[in-house]
């Protein structure tokens, strides 16, 4: 057996061969997940330099090396508070994603028992952050995809056994809940055709269905989004949706027509061009 230093700086070491962009991170994640135990208990062993044996975990180390993304191999991702079971079949929720989350948590916080929904909740990521931290919130979430689908049902049955999560089209789900709605947000496939994503991780792993948007613009299905959101929402009522950093224009004129006031940009924790905001009427 060898110290988990050593197994550590070896695996990093394979990683960053492999073009992985954090790799003593990946390592340590990896190794704790193989040895069954948290990130402090790991840096413990590290300091205490003991030998320890991690079955499975050169396997995992190969698998990470192959651009198998680290959350498919833990099973686990992060997001906000929480952390979601994830796997193939349903995207990877990302750090840019919680800034969309926390404008749709701050404007639901304005309102005593406010109704949200989620449309293309994925892994149910943004629906159970609302769920979560704003009290009293009545969140509904929907996904098409019935891969994703179940593992937002998984989720949600773990985190918000309330929540309101249902199978079907963003476009005409939630008709029960036509102008009655204070928030709604939406992390929806935006790609635009032939733009394949530059990492592994996503290009190869992250569906289709989650990624591109459709249309020559990769809008197509945010425009069905916003769609749904004039009729869902109530007078006054507030929509957020994420789109890529360099649609932030055409995001825009998503609510060029329609029922809409104030539409905003909002930037993410990287200062990128990530949501627009507006308000219906």
């Amino acid at each position: 057996m060898v110290t988990a230093r050593q197994l550590i700086e070896d695996a990093a070491q394979r990683l960053a061969g492999a073009g992985v962009p954090t790799p003593s991170a990946d390592a340590e994640t990896l190794l704790a997940h193989a040895l069954g135990v948290d990130r402090v208990r790991l840096g413990v062993l590290v300091a205490l330099g003991d030998a320890v044996a991690a079955d499975g975990f050169d396997a995992l180390v190969e698998e990470r090396a192959a651009r198998v993304p680290l959350q498919h191999l833990t099973g686990r991702a992060g997001f906000r508070s929480l952390e979601l079971h994830v796997g193939p079949g349903v995207f990877v929720p990302r750090p840019e994603t919680e800034t969309v989350a926390q404008l749709a948590i701050d404007e639901a916080l304005r309102h005593t028992g406010p109704v949200v929904v989620d449309l293309c909740t994925g892994s149910g990521a943004i629906a159970l952050a609302l769920a979560t931290e704003v009290p009293g919130a009545r969140v509904h979430a929907v996904e098409l995809d019935p891969m994703a689908h179940a593992w937002a049902r998984r989720n949600v049955d773990e985190l918000a056994p309330d929540l309101d999560l249902r199978l079907g089209d963003a476009a005409s789900a939630f008709a029960d809940l036509d102008g009655t709605v204070d928030v709604v947000v939406s992390n929806p496939p935006y790609v635009p055709p032939g733009a394949v994503p530059v990492d592994p991780e996503v290009a190869q792993h992250d569906p289709e269905v989650a990624l591109y948007g459709l249309g020559d613009d990769g809008l197509q299905v945010p425009r069905r989004v916003v769609a749904a959101a004039a009729r869902l929402l109530k007078p006054g009522g507030y929509v957020v949706v994420e789109h890529a950093e360099v649609q932030e224009r055409s995001a825009r004129t998503m609510f060029a027509t329609g029922p809409w006031a104030d539409v905003a940009s909002h930037r993410d924790l990287t200062d990128r061009p990530r949501a627009t905001t507006a308000r219906r009427r």
